[in-house]
């Protein structure tokens, strides 16, 4: 991960058009280093605006490929892509990014790129108290999981942490970092994950999801 320099000039804060949409329910910010996935032009009804938009986005790549397999092979890429986000979607999600930061923490090594993935997910629970809410998040964590509880301007906040591994064809051990954060109704949970590969850099993205949760609220920040 990048690490900053006290002398360095306070980073610019860019406002997303989403933070306008009438119909959110969650306001976060974002540090530098993820790019979002837009859902609704990613996965559009067939016949559309979007699915003719993203046809002609995709066209161009298509007609670049030097023949016929390595085109089939793009378009089984980008299938296999609306297949992960459409599963992420039935879910609950409502927002994914991909996160590339440089890792130059390491002394003597030259830095290299990083992976992440970050997604808020939207959970119904029974109406219960927030505190309580929080409180059985951690209770729920898997035995080896590294918990924290805060209480932050938007209410109280279960951060939990684990690492597994998705499966036999994906042998690779993935970090979890999540925020559960009821909301004020007390009928559902945002749940903010956190996920990479690079497991020595652990203490760095739980940093980088404690900046994220501090900013969340669930009232319009811009009036």
């Amino acid at each position: 991960m990048s690490t900053a320099d006290a002398a360095a000039p306070t980073p610019t804060i860019v406002i997303d058009h989403s933070a306008q949409d009438p119909h959110a329910e969650l306001w976060f910010a974002e540090p530098p280093g993820f790019l979002r996935l837009p859902l609704d032009a990613l996965l559009p009804e067939p016949g559309s605006e979007a699915a003719h938009a993203l046809r002609a986005t995709v066209e161009p790549f298509l007609n670049s490929a030097p023949d016929e397999l390595h085109r089939l092979q793009f378009i089984a890429h980008v299938a296999a892509g609306q297949q992960l986000l459409a599963a992420l979607q039935e879910t609950g999600t409502v927002h994914c990014s991909i996160g590339l930061h440089r890792d130059d923490v390491a002394v003597n090594a030259a830095p290299e790129p990083l992976l992440s993935f970050f997604t808020v997910s939207w959970r119904q629970i029974a109406t219960t108290p927030r505190g309580v809410t929080a409180a059985r998040a951690a209770a729920s964590a898997s035995e080896d999981a590294h918990i924290e509880y805060l209480e932050l301007p938007c209410g109280p906040v279960t951060l939990t942490e684990s690492t597994s591994v998705p499966s036999s064809s994906l042998p690779t051990p993935l970090r979890q970092i999540r925020a559960h954060i009821p909301h004020p109704d007390c009928k559902r949970l945002a749940v903010l994950t956190l996920g990479t590969t690079a497991l020595a850099r652990r203490a760095e993205y739980r940093a980088i999801l404690h900046r994220i949760v501090e900013t969340v609220s669930f009232e319009r920040p811009l009036g």
